[in-house]
């Protein structure tokens, strides 16, 4: 079981970032990326999100060739996938309670109310956020405890892969160890993919399994 990306070429309104790249995350296993800004790992990242159809190439997820983006794609392939992106603020609907931003992925795909209750009651526990942070709208709360209801609702569909895009870069450290343990504790448990990019050497020396590194299209 892997997701993959082959022969990518993407960019965006005509400017091109990415150019013949190739790239697979396999289950269980932890890969870093890195390389330096202008290189595309974003653009990689969300055409492996399938949120970003490339010009050229394809993903497949577990051997199905994937056409198409968003809600293009079916929702059974969709959901094998989590994304962890880098600001939470960016990520996060304002409007919603942090509890209501843990479930809303499972809410879309109309699963019971009992099973989202659950499934957020557990999620929140690991994350460490407690019933009265799960209240509260994203301004009344920190970047750090943001991220990690960010990194529950990534998880809410037991992803088979989760991609990690600068994720812990705006966070203070104890956070980013909690944010780390927790995707390392749902690898371990589920057999989920990791991606993690990052130019943290420090963090892609003692995560990853692998490294992989993007250079700039010439």
């Amino acid at each position: 079981m892997s997701l993959v990306a082959t022969g990518i070429t993407a960019g965006y309104r005509g400017s091109r970032v990415l150019q013949d790249v190739s790239f697979t995350v396999e289950m269980g296993e932890t890969v870093g990326l890195r390389g330096p800004s202008g290189s595309g790992k974003s653009t990689l990242v969300r055409v492996l999100a399938l949120l970003h159809s490339p010009e050229a190439g394809h993903v497949s997820v577990d051997g199905e060739r994937v056409t198409g983006a968003r809600h293009r794609v079916p929702g059974s392939l969709r959901t094998r996938i989590g994304v962890l992106f880098q600001s939470p603020r960016a990520a996060a609907d304002p409007r919603l309670s942090l509890s209501d931003l843990i479930a809303e992925p499972l809410r879309a795909t109309r699963h019971p109310r009992d099973r989202i209750d659950a499934r957020v009651t557990d999620l929140a526990q690991r994350a460490g956020l407690t019933p009265d942070l799960l209240r509260r709208r994203p301004h009344a709360v920190s970047d750090g405890q943001l991220q990690r209801a960010c990194l529950a609702r990534a998880l809410i569909h037991t992803p088979r892969y989760l991609l990690c895009d600068e994720a812990t870069t705006m966070l203070d450290a104890s956070t980013q160890a909690h944010v780390a343990a927790m995707i390392a504790e749902e690898s371990e448990r589920t057999g989920m993919g990791v991606l993690v990019v990052s130019h943290d050497p420090a963090l892609l020396t003692r995560w990853p399994t692998r490294i992989e590194d993007l250079t700039p299209r010439r």
